[in-house]
């Protein structure tokens, strides 16, 4: 079985948002996931851990990701 793409992502600098579909009885729900990017020796790496100087861009791509969904493109491209 092929592994669930998002159905959108989000990116600004190295924070991450990844907007999962989910079909249920009552309709299409929206998940939302934050990852930071990083770099070590082995290659590039996510986590969900978040330093204070990340939480501004996190707001601003959770902010993007809630309008996505509910200006009515949070609909399968």
């Amino acid at each position: 079985m092929a592994a669930q793409k998002p159905v959108h992502e989000i990116r600004i600098g190295r924070i991450r948002a990844s907007i999962w579909e989910n079909k249920t009885e009552q309709g299409v729900r929206y998940n939302v996931t934050l990852q930071r990017l990083y770099k070590d020796e082995s290659g590039w790496k996510s986590t969900s851990s978040f330093g204070r100087n990340d939480l501004p861009l996190v707001s601003l791509v959770s902010s993007r990701a809630f309008c996505w969904i509910h200006e009515g493109r949070g609909k399968a491209e």
